[in-house]
């Protein structure tokens, strides 16, 4: 079969969890025989060339605007006019906010299935129009898709709950990694000396929240901070500005032999995602046999189940990083489950899963009716990100916040 995928920023994967699934999914289905074509966006100003190819995989190249809330549209109407003048059996496009561009392929005949992520009309860096459109973009997904793909049981249950839509659940792998511990010298780290996180820096994935923690407890090892965010300059200064001199930030780490060794080595992970599906930094670092400490949502459960400690406040961050630096037997213990537990997520499996997916788009092995779009209330609308504070200025008198009720997601989760 000739198999595209759309939607992201391509391969190589320097990003995002969409682009390793597309180098991970898209290397094995070129291996078993398949054409597959990623369409990737350029990068302004590279003196490179962009490669033709990619581990077997075909690449097309295409612009992208360079404004955050036209970059992936603009890319993906872009790639989609391509795909049109050279179609493929079937394809995969990733990430509901494309779901306008789904009437050209359907009228095309070109089959395809979105992939829907995460719930992104939930992250703060939107405004209510952002939002506002990427809840209408769910709406369209569902109702113009062939299939629906999604990455974890709880995005499944959401689209069951909100549309009544059907979804092939296809999750991402956790490479089993054993790393070693030699580059960890380059930065003047011991193997267990030291807590970590690795996010881009936005407020649904919570970097502020584990660093305020972090700076009240009363943790010996350095907090190491991977990672930044390219549009998100007051959410940057929020973190740096809670963080004390035991707080280390790399920025953006690419050297992936090093980060795997960060992961590998790490007394605790510490993961704040809170609105993603499965989070391939999440599978990297269970697979590493990292101990997790994870934002407690249900996406993250499913994934770290008994292997993590979990929390919802900087206070309870501050608790358990002070628990894992007592208890190094548990750590351990912890450690090796969460490396059992990736087992579970395995890329040969997942990409055999698209593979049949991708069969069935080609042949028309889907009902010809689909769901109306039509969304009803869910829990999730509950639950909606709040904008963070940024730090106030040099000199500036704060005046005490009027008492307010707490926020839902600030209540406590009653579980069984």
């Amino acid at each position: 079969m000739s198999i595209a995928m759309v939607g992201t920023r391509g391969v190589p994967a320097r990003y995002g969890g969409f682009e390793t699934a597309v180098e991970e999914i898209g290397r094995r289905l070129a291996d078993a025989g398949h054409r597959v074509v990623v369409y990737c966006r350029t990068v302004p100003g590279s003196p490179e060339q962009p490669p033709a190819t990619h581990l077997g995989m075909e690449l097309v190249h295409l612009p992208a605007a360079r404004r955050r809330s036209l970059e992936t549209l603009s890319h993906t109407a872009l790639s989609v006019r391509h795909l049109l003048a050279h179609r493929t059996d079937a394809a995969i496009l990733f990430n509901a906010a494309n779901a306008p561009l789904l009437p050209a392929l359907r009228a095309a005949g070109i089959p395809v299935a979105t992939h829907v992520d995460g719930l992104e009309w939930k992250r703060a860096k939107w405004g209510g129009a952002g939002r506002r459109y990427y809840r209408a973009a769910e709406a369209l997904a569902v109702r113009w898709s062939d299939v629906l793909i999604a990455d974890a049981q709880g995005i499944a249950d959401y689209y069951r709950d909100a549309f009544a839509a059907p979804t092939t659940l296809l999750t991402y792998g956790a490479p089993r990694i054993e790393p070693g511990s030699h580059r960890l010298a380059e930065l003047g780290l011991e193997p267990r000396g030291y807590h970590l996180v690795v996010a881009r820096f936005e407020p649904e994935n919570h970097v502020d929240l584990v660093v305020e923690g972090y700076a009240a407890s009363a943790a010996t090892r350095p907090l190491v901070v991977v990672g930044s965010a390219p549009y998100a300059d007051e959410y940057t200064a929020r973190v740096h500005a809670l963080a004390d001199d035991r707080v280390r930030f790399l920025g953006g780490v690419w050297d992936q032999e090093l980060l795997d060794q960060l992961y590998a080595n790490c007394a605790t992970y510490l993961h704040g995602h809170s609105v993603g599906g499965t989070n391939p930094s999440l599978l990297r670092a269970i697979g590493a046999g990292a101990a997790v400490t994870a934002f407690d949502v249900d996406f993250n459960r499913e994934v770290v189940a008994d292997a993590g400690r979990y929390f919802r406040t900087p206070a309870d961050v501050a608790r358990e990083v002070e628990a894992v630096e007592a208890e190094p037997d548990r750590v351990a213990r912890s450690g090796q489950r969460a490396q059992e537990l990736a087992g579970g997520y395995d890329w040969d499996r997942v990409a055999a899963g698209y593979a049949e997916l991708a069969r069935t788009l080609a042949e028309r092995r889907f009902p010809a009716r689909r769901p109306s779009g039509r969304r009803g209330p869910t829990a999730a609308d509950l639950l909606v990100a709040r904008p963070q504070p940024v730090p106030a200025p040099p000199g500036a008198v704060l005046l005490p916040a009027p008492a307010a009720a707490p926020a839902v997601e600030d209540v406590p989760v009653a579980r069984p």
